[in-house]
């Protein structure tokens, strides 16, 4: 069984964000950059399954610089060897250009499964497990809560309103889990060493038959803001029936809601 996992960094949820000079993006400097959370369970999910059923479970994602340090953090969890598309044309992309990346990398690999958190947890677009699917010609599962091999099978239970959905196909198949599918392992110290000498291969686009050209955004940012600070609140005087009167007039003639 050859498994893949999509790995994004992300900033620690403990990061305060701070738009950088010029709005053209967040200030970098002094942030921890970490696997993003529901990533974390995905690959719990395809460690174990390697571990179950045998093979391999291959890593991959796309930066430079902190992301080679969570790939090498993913392989002390349990991964075989990583892969790193590392090319500058990659840093102004969208989420289409940067499935093109991965999909390329994981069909030089022959893989069974592919295994992705539902959403990454900064920009939390949740696009690029799908266009991956899409473009290897694959079925894609999302909001997977329980996941399991049966045979050539696998099987899949879904969230979906409060009810489960249970789902059955063949592989190969792509799948976004919860952050609920798993409990990630603790990382132990004869693994960090271990993975230090785990095979993780950078790989520019040219390597991949793409260019620069192929992943070029459809549409881009042009400036970066933080949120508008929150008005001071106002307490209305007077009864009951004085506070609904004057809420509605500010409702109707300040927000304008009604």
């Amino acid at each position: 069984m050859k498994v893949g996992v999509c790995i994004k960094s992300t900033p620690d949820a403990d990061t305060r964000l701070k738009v950088a000079a010029g709005a053209t993006g967040i200030e970098t400097a002094g942030i921890k950059w970490v696997i993003s959370d529901y990533e974390k369970g995905a690959l719990e999910v395809g460690v174990s399954l390697k571990e179950k059923l045998g093979g391999e479970c291959v890593l991959y994602s796309v930066g430079s610089g902190d992301t080679e340090k969570n790939l090498r953090d993913g392989l002390a969890l349990g991964g075989d060897r990583a892969v790193m598309v590392d090319d500058a044309a990659t840093k102004g992309t969208d989420a289409l250009g940067i499935a093109k990346a991965l999909a390329a990398a994981i069909k030089l690999d022959g893989l069974d499964i592919v295994l992705c958190g539902r959403q990454a947890t900064d920009d939390e677009n949740s696009q690029v497990p799908a266009m991956v699917a899409e473009l290897l010609g694959w079925p894609h599962i999302s909001f997977v809560g329980a996941f399991a091999i049966d045979g050539t099978d696998f099987v899949a239970s879904r969230n979906m309103g409060g009810a489960t959905e249970k789902v059955r196909g063949a592989l190969p198949v792509v799948v976004t889990t919860e952050d609920t599918i798993a409990t990630p392992r603790y990382v132990k110290l004869p693994e960090i060493m271990k993975a230090k000498s785990k095979k993780l291969e950078k790989k520019n686009l040219a390597a991949l038959g793409l260019s620069a050209e192929a992943i070029a955004p459809a549409a881009t940012f042009s400036a970066y803001s933080p949120p508008p600070s929150r008005p001071a609140g106002r307490k209305l005087a007077g009864d009951a029936a004085a506070q609904a009167k004057e809420l509605v007039r500010l409702l109707r003639e300040e927000a304008k809601v009604i």
